[in-house]
Order: structure tokens, then sequence, then C-alpha cells
């Protein structure tokens, strides 16, 4: 599936969630948890909860920055759910 995306992981150390934007979730997960990111290093392994599609580099970032001054745990646990 082409395009970009806004992902959101959970450590399942300690159950932090973590929000990022990739052309490739699948590929972003795998390198956060060899630790190839720093902001993440300490908190693998994780988990690929969510991810939603965008059409351009833009997009997604700025959906990600959005989900990221939220600071809502309860807000992104619903957006998981799908409510």
């Amino acid at each position: 599936m082409k395009g970009w995306f806004v992902y959101i992981l959970q450590s399942l150390k300690n159950g932090r969630f973590y929000i990022g934007s990739t052309d490739n979730p699948e590929r972003r997960l795998v390198e956060h948890n060899r630790g190839k990111t720093k902001s993440t290093r300490l908190l693998t392994p994780f988990e690929l909860k969510y991810k939603e599609r965008y059409n351009t580099r833009i997009e997604a970032r700025r959906r990600e920055l959005y989900l990221k001054q939220l600071k809502s745990r309860k807000y992104l646990k619903k957006l998981i759910e799908g409510n």
C-alpha cells in the first residue's frame, strides 16, 4: 500500500504510546524494536496498534503533530479502538 502513514506504537514494556509518520509502518516497527530510534530505545518491544494512510508526507506529518500535541492517552485509546 503506497502513501504516507501516521502510526501509533505501544510499548509492551510499560504501555506508553509513540506516534510517528512514515511511508512504511511495518519497517519502522522493526527499526523501533531493534533500538534504532534513540527516543524509544529503552521502551522496546513495541506493537503496532494503529495506522492512518495519507496521500502526502505533509498531510501525514500534520496529523502526527496534531496527535502529539493533544497529549491524551484517552483519545489515542479511543482512536485505536475505533470509537
